[in-house]
């Protein structure tokens, strides 16, 4: 049976591989394996040559938020960031999502949701569509918030006992880079909220 496992067996032939001396050989397999490694290095200076994607999102110049939609019970409210390709090559953005960080043990008053939304590129089902940027090119997205008054209350009266919190715009991107998430915190501050909606915060 072990007679007929092949794997590392030595077979006698006549070929010219076969007749090398066996010093040859060995030189001949450093300099196979060399050649891959100089194949590869070659190929990491022409990356770094050309360069890659480098998606970069302007949070210090995002718009003020404003509001986009207000009733009774809920307040959305939008701000926009620009999304910079500052590198030498084409980037995807494939995803992008807000999620705000509000847990009711914050504050219970209000019922906070997020989505995100390419500027040009409305939707009513929340879906991302992925979007090229060109080199030295940008594009825009909205982050959108909304509010909703819980335990009976209106909208008003809710933003008025509520506190700061931030909302996270996590996004997919991909390139010469394999794809990967990042994501950049936008605060959220009740003083400027209340201010849009036009109530004084409580002191509680």
């Amino acid at each position: 049976m072990l007679k007929d496992i092949t794997l590392g067996q030595f077979f006698p032939g006549s070929s010219l591989l076969h007749r090398l001396d066996a010093r040859t050989k060995i030189i001949l397999l450093f300099c196979f394996l060399a050649a891959i490694f100089l194949c590869i290095i070659v190929v990491k200076l022409f990356f770094v040559k050309e360069g890659t994607e480098e998606i970069v999102v302007k949070l210090a110049e995002r718009t003020p938020f404003e509001i986009a939609a207000q009733d009774e019970k809920s307040v959305t409210l939008v701000t926009k960031l620009e999304f910079a390709n500052v590198g030498k090559q084409i980037g995807t953005i494939m995803d992008a999502l807000v999620r705000p960080l509000v847990p009711y043990e914050q504050y219970d008053g209000l019922e906070v949701r997020g989505r995100a939304e390419r500027e040009g590129a409305p939707r009513e089902d929340d879906y991302f569509e992925a979007v090229l940027i060109e080199a030295g090119e940008s594009i825009f997205v909205k982050a959108y918030v909304t509010l909703t008054a819980r335990k009976g209350r209106s909208i008003k009266e809710a933003i008025a006992h509520m506190a700061d919190f931030s909302a996270d715009l996590i996004y997919q991107e991909t390139g010469r880079h394999p794809w990967r998430y990042s994501k950049v915190t936008i605060p959220v501050r009740a003083a400027e909220v209340a201010a849009l909606v036009g109530v004084t915060l409580a002191d509680d």
